[in-house]
């Protein structure tokens, strides 16, 4: 039984002293991060690509078991047309292939245009990938929302093909009123659509975009819980990715589901102590004069 989580990203400062070591560099907080956490957001793909040489020392710091979904890269998703033929989508797996087992599922975040309309061409695209890795896709047209059969085109679709349909939840975000410049800042530029909870392969996927109040978020994951202990229970590895506004709470936010799971099933291991938690722990503390 294992329960993935994570966060969208692992080079966050200000987590040092808790998650992280205090003055640990770039390469020693994904280690570190790869320990807790089992997966990640490779949102950073999405823009460009890293080097040869940055994989292949990521690659070195992950664990054997971590899962980094990589996005594939914008000229490929949002390009105006799915084209198997776009060379990035070359470059793309060749350069990420050194992670070797820890890549995917590899995501496939499809414009708001991408309409049901343009089914065949998701069917030939995903038809066209190599079979050495898994994917999932993230659709944000209304169309595929409505519980209708262009809906069930688009799940059988995924289903027929082992590819996994990311579940996005924003309601946390768009329920909260407050008025800080990330939080105004995420609910531009994050998608809000009804919430789906789906399950096409043995690797369920959600991310859950949260707001700054972790006890007001609580009550949009509820349902999570339950739905994540249904996963588990049919054998299924369901992977939930937190975020929040400034992602400053978004490792708590994970720490807390990941605690509240293993109450409801104590055969899942508990989360690994966070290094920097560890570190203070083990420093010894100084006595006074007297």
């Amino acid at each position: 039984m294992r329960f993935i989580t994570g966060c969208p990203l692992w080079a966050e400062p200000s987590w040092s002293g808790h998650l992280y070591t205090r003055g640990s560099d770039a390469d020693e907080r994904l280690a570190q991060y790869s320990r807790v956490f089992g997966a990640v957001e490779g949102n950073t793909t999405f823009y460009s690509l890293p080097s040869d040489t940055r994989v292949a020392r990521w690659a070195e710091l992950l664990a054997d078991d971590f899962h980094f979904c990589a996005k594939l890269p914008r000229e490929v998703s949002h390009g105006g047309r799915l084209d198997p033929t776009q060379p990035m989508l070359k470059t793309f797996l060749s350069r990420m292939a050194p992670l070797e087992q820890r890549l995917g599922p590899i995501w496939l975040q499809l414009p708001e245009r991408f309409a049901p309309e343009a089914l065949g061409a998701l069917a030939g695209f995903l038809d066209s990938l190599p079979s050495d890795y898994c994917y999932a896709v993230e659709v944000r047209h209304p169309g595929f929302f409505r519980k209708d059969e262009a809906e069930r085109q688009l799940n059988r679709l995924l289903h027929q093909r082992g590819v996994e349909r990311i579940s996005f939840d924003s309601r946390a975000l768009f329920a909260s009123d407050a008025t800080d410049p990330a939080t105004l800042e995420a609910k531009q530029r994050k998608p809000r659509l009804p919430v789906h909870a789906i399950a096409l392969s043995e690797r369920p996927s959600v991310r859950f975009i949260g707001g700054m109040d972790l006890a007001a978020n609580w009550k949009a994951l509820a349902p999570w819980l339950d739905k994540c202990v249904q996963w588990l229970q049919d054998g299924r590895q369901p992977m939930l990715f937190m975020h929040t506004p400034d992602n400053l709470l978004a490792p708590q936010l994970a720490r807390d589901f990941h605690a509240a799971l293993c109450e409801r099933l104590p055969a899942l291991p508990p989360m690994p102590l966070w290094p920097g938690e560890r570190e203070t722990a083990e420093t010894p503390q100084q006595g006074g004069l007297f």
